[in-house]
């Protein structure tokens, strides 16, 4: 905005970005160094703890497992009748730790690999920056001109949903982190900055940070504190801190959903845990959202976006259908009931018991269908049809169920029009007539439902005494 030019701007900006950085790391360790001294003065408070444990233990079941594992150890640990030979002494050969051609000492190695990849990062970092569009165009042209719009569209998804869910995230972890350390300073806990800042980092190690987070500051406060009460308001705190930030702050800032499923999140998690460590369980929920996101836009990885997204598995009707299928009528009871929450009647005909009765139809015609699972389907829709009066009055008295009014006022007698419906094709088409039945109203429009088994003549006799 200063019109400085991209690589200052870049180089301000990193350097600007690697000093905070640099300094909470350094204001951490000098933390860490403090409580690593202080902690021999808890020894008194640790050892009554310890006593306390095993106070308790004393006389109970703890005790005589801790027994029996004894035993079972000094029977294990008894050495064998039969003489053994001496196993042969290995030879090792020694060699000078140092090498001709790295002045070096090889026992600083790993220092000096790790700080010469966090250089390599830093400076892949800056030319990553100044080279951002260069590196955009480059991924554009190697998926070719003829997916341009699909690339596009890939890449515009998946950098705004990583930058809604990383910034919700960072709002909330801080949030977070900033008010476990007022707590934990208002309990005179030593440290609270220490373990505040602990509370943020490791909350974004999905589900096991909060907690891993909490055991920190309980352990120091149980050998802090002579008595019990602090580390478990510390515990209390921490779960209520936790429930308040699931169920109320994170589903208003993260609004939209990163479009991954729970289960695909702790997968993916341990896998990029184990190729790329820490490092990778931080990652982990921004790398899967762009592998979803891309397999979106790409039909050959169609199976990523079924196996990882948060997205329904089936489609509403085919879930029922299935569940039907199998005689399930509790479950084919919930999925109605969960889309009678969100959607009206008239819809739940249209969308989910019609489809589900044309596809038993279908698959009847091409033989995939038994005349019993049909049977099964058509009498577990009837029956659910039957239960919709209930389930529509209340709906009703929910205020937060969007439904449609199908109780009109009572029209005028000469406004009353007598219906006869009769099924063309079968029992299905019965049960679709029922489901019109229970859309209508029956005061201005009476129907009667034949059966499928009539015949013509019957019909016609039927059609004329109405």
């Amino acid at each position: 905005r200063l019109r400085l030019g991209r690589v200052v701007s870049v180089v301000i900006a990193t350097v600007f970005s690697f000093s905070i950085l640099l300094s909470v790391g350094w204001i951490v360790a000098w933390q860490i160094a403090a409580l690593a001294n202080d902690l021999p003065q808890y020894r008194k408070n640790i050892q009554q703890k310890v006593a306390d444990l095993r106070e308790f233990k004393r006389g109970g079941a703890l005790e005589k497992v801790e027994q029996t594992v004894d035993e079972v150890k000094k029977e294990l640990n008894k050495p064998e009748t039969a003489a053994r030979e001496p196993a042969p002494r290995p030879v090792v050969v020694a060699s000078d730790q140092h090498s001709v051609f790295w002045p070096i000492p090889l026992a600083t190695g790993p220092i000096v690999e790790r700080l010469a990849g966090a250089v390599l990062a830093i400076v892949l970092v800056i030319f990553m920056l100044i080279q951002r569009e260069e590196l955009r165009n480059r991924l554009i042209r190697v998926s070719g001109y003829g997916r341009l719009t699909i690339t596009t569209k890939a890449m515009e998804e998946a950098g705004q949903k990583i930058s809604h869910y990383l910034l919700a995230q960072l709002l909330i972890n801080s949030g977070f982190g900033l008010a476990i350390g007022v707590i934990l300073f208002a309990l005179d806990v030593p440290y609270a900055l220490l373990w505040g800042f602990l509370a943020t980092m490791l909350r974004f190690i999905p589900y096991v940070g909060p907690w891993v987070a909490a055991l920190l500051p309980t352990a120091l406060s149980l050998a802090y504190f002579p008595g019990w009460m602090t580390s478990l308001i510390i515990v209390g705190s921490f779960l209520a801190i936790e429930l308040i930030i699931n169920f109320f702050l994170e589903p208003r800032l993260y609004g939209e959903s990163a479009g991954v499923s729970e289960i695909a999140v702790l997968v993916m998690a341990a896998f990029w845990t184990w190729l790329w460590g820490p490092i990778g369980l931080v990652l982990a929920t921004p790398l899967t959202v762009c592998l979803v996101v891309f397999a979106k836009y790409v039909p050959e990885m169609a199976f990523v976006t079924v196996l990882l997204s948060d997205a329904p598995a089936l489609e509403t009707y085919v879930n029922f259908y299935q569940r039907m299928l199998a005689s399930d009528q509790d479950e084919g009871e919930e999925i109605v009931e969960e889309y009678l929450q969100t959607h009206s009647i008239a819809e739940l005909c249209d969308d989910v018991f019609i489809p589900a009765l044309s596809r038993g139809k279908s698959d009847r015609r091409r033989d995939q269908l038994s005349e019993k699972d049909q049977k099964s389907v058509h009498d577990g829709t009837r029956a659910i049809l039957e239960d919709l009066d209930d389930r529509q009055a209340a709906a009703k008295k929910s205020p937060e169920k969007k439904t449609e009014s199908v109780e009109p006022a009572a029209p005028p007698p000469d406004q009353v029009f007598q219906v006869f419906a009769f099924p063309a094709d079968g029992e299905a088409d019965e049960i679709a007539l029922l489901a019109l039945e229970k859309l209508l109203d029956s005061r201005r429009y009476p129907i009667d439902v034949a059966s499928p088994n009539m015949l013509a003549a019957e019909v016609v006799a039927l059609v004329e005494e109405k």
